[in-house]
């Protein structure tokens, strides 16, 4: 069964997420405060975190980079709360390291296939993990390792980031339109959501430094990498 900690500070909102998780076959356990959520992900380690933007005592983008900067937590799927919708608010979510978010106010239902899409994403990474490593410019990827070196220094990457380099890399030359990006990387069925894809492949290009030039903008449909 897995494991799901909840860190959320609006009780109520907290255990319906719980209530409704049980009901789809996950365990969940709920913390209202930002501090004693981080404690609990340290000594738990449960599969998810479903972790509050605005929090009490430690304010999630600061739960979210403690967990990234410890080993035996920062292979944890992390999905960020947030009351707005702004991009920035998304932006800054996924760059201390969350893996999806939900903007409030949101529906059970949505909570669950994004915590099921998340899982399976995890799950899926897992599975083929044993696979080598690819070269593409000055861009070598190990896959079973995880890592990633941009023109001979290691890069910090998220696993949503590093999923998405490794697909572009698989199709190389093949142009992916959003839409498909979406589905393969985030496990969306949607298409509501293509400006997430355009976000994390900015913040790509930026770790990745000049030799993450080889992404291509493909104009109205999607991405590519391209030597």
């Amino acid at each position: 069964m897995k494991r799901v900690l909840i860190i959320e500070d609006e009780k109520d909102l907290a255990e319906l997420l719980a209530f409704n998780l049980e009901q789809e076959g996950y365990a969940t356990t709920c913390v209202h405060d930002g501090k004693e959520g981080l404690a609990r992900a340290v000594s738990d380690l449960p599969d998810l975190v479903i972790l509050d933007l605005m929090l009490p005592g430690l304010i999630g983008t600061e739960v979210c980079k403690a967990l990234r900067k410890e080993q035996k937590t920062s292979e944890i799927a992390i999905i960020m709360i947030t009351a707005k919708g702004d991009e920035i608010d998304r932006v800054v979510g996924f760059e201390v390291g969350a893996d999806d978010y939900i903007v409030k106010p949101f529906s059970m239902r949505e909570a669950a296939l994004r915590v099921k899409a998340v899982m399976r994403r995890f799950e899926h990474e897992e599975q083929n993990s044993e696979t080598d490593t690819c070269s593409i410019g000055e861009i070598i990827i190990d896959k079973q390792r995880h890592t990633v070196l941009s023109a001979g220094s290691e890069v910090d990457l998220t696993s949503t980031e590093f999923k998405l380099l490794v697909y572009l890399a698989e199709k190389k030359g093949r142009v992916q339109g959003r839409e498909q990006l979406l589905q393969a990387v985030w496990g969306y069925n949607s298409s509501a959501d293509t400006r997430t894809v355009d976000t994390h492949v900015t913040r790509l290009r930026s770790k990745l430094g000049n030799p993450g030039d080889i992404i291509k903008t493909v104009r109205g449909f999607g991405y590519k990498i391209e030597e």
